[in-house]
């Protein structure tokens, strides 16, 4: 009869559960696009090293490598291409603009806190003089930094994703469940679908100038057109991808909530969304990263104090740094935009049961 030491006993069962934490991780970590922690992670706890050196290398020595034959490609030709603005700033030049920005910002905050610390003072000896009523608030404004400018363009976006959703969920919704509103709904999607932003951008501005005749309200018109055009070139694959998914749910299911004598509120809320879900998700992901993609150019054109504003007035500029501040935010909104992706990944995990994570 052969004894288990307890200390070995105990080893493996502590190895096992450090083992089910990094496995119940990583379906996070591959939401995030962030597997390589895993192998990383296990060969650290003794998994299998050489199996795991492999997996790091597929998960993150690969990217690593391309991204670095990328930035030598990049280095190499750019300063071959001459534009107006002078030769294609390589690698180094971009990462140089990049704390150019920042010192900037900084310099542009300081402007800020030093503008207000004037105000207070001036309207604090003011009162104590006893003349309160002349006390003025004035708000400061100084040009925007970077760093506002892709906050107003996340902003800018959310509005108008939220406004798509608002509209389109419930849209798709009634084409699923009802034939006749399928029927009505589907020339309309095919129509308006491949039209441009740029097409939209004209008539959502005269809309808006017409509504809106000035800017003191609680959104300017410069951020309502941007918004709206937002709005809509992206509800439609949130629109279509939800009247696919209530269409596709199971007919057992929907035989049930009739046996059952579910009522429209009740159908909807505990049958059809759950079901629903994760094209509902899917949909959402795929119009959140379409409204990011038009937001740059309504932007442009809106002449909204975001993203796609730093871009056209870099171009107009034409100093011999616009072209690299220009791959700035060129870079900056490839990186949001996949941060928004997973960000909306992450919600759809969390309220949807699914393997594909």
């Amino acid at each position: 009869m052969t004894t288990v030491d307890p200390d070995f006993a105990e080893q493996e069962a502590r190895k096992a559960r450090l083992f089910a934490r990094i496995n119940k991780l990583d379906s996070w970590f591959q939401v995030l696009g962030l597997a390589w922690i895993t192998p990383i992670l296990k060969a650290a706890a003794g998994d299998n090293p050489k199996a795991q050196m492999k997996d790091i290398w597929h998960l993150l020595g690969v990217p690593l490598v391309a991204i670095l034959g990328f930035l030598m490609l990049w280095g190499t030709l750019a300063p071959k291409v001459q534009t107006s603005l002078g030769a294609v700033p390589g690698p180094a030049q971009v990462w140089e603009q990049v704390g150019n920005l920042h010192d900037d910002a900084t310099r542009a905050w300081d402007k800020e806190a030093a503008f207000y610390e004037r105000q207070d003072a001036r309207n604090a000896k003011l009162i104590a003089a006893g003349k309160a009523d002349k006390v003025k608030e004035r708000a400061y404004t100084g040009k925007p930094t970077f760093y506002a400018q892709i906050w107003t363009s996340i902003k800018t976006v959310f509005f108008g994703f939220l406004i798509a959703t608002a509209v389109a969920v419930p849209m798709g919704i009634a084409a699923g469940l009802s034939k006749t509103a399928n029927a009505a709904l589907n020339p309309i999607i095919q129509i308006f679908k491949p039209v441009s932003p740029l097409a939209w951008l004209p008539i959502v501005t005269m809309i808006v100038s017409a509504v809106a005749s000035t800017n003191d309200g609680m959104f300017t018109k410069s951020f309502l057109v941007s918004a709206i055009t937002v709005t809509l070139c992206s509800l439609w694959p949130t629109l279509i991808n939800t009247s696919l998914g209530v269409a596709t749910i199971d007919k057992d299911l929907v035989n049930v909530s009739k046996v059952l004598k579910m009522g429209t509120y009740a159908k909807i809320t505990k049958l059809v969304l759950p079901s629903a879900l994760p094209l509902i998700f899917t949909g959402l992901r795929l119009s959140l990263g379409v409204g990011w993609m038009v937001l740059i150019a309504a932007e442009m054109l809106a002449q909204n104090p975001g993203l796609g504003k730093f871009v056209w007035d870099e171009f107009q500029n034409g100093s011999s740094q616009s072209l690299a501040k220009i791959m700035v935010a060129v870079f900056t909104i490839g990186l949001i935009g996949f941060a928004l992706d997973r960000l909306m990944y992450a919600i759809q995990s969390l309220f949807t049961f699914t393997n594909n994570r």
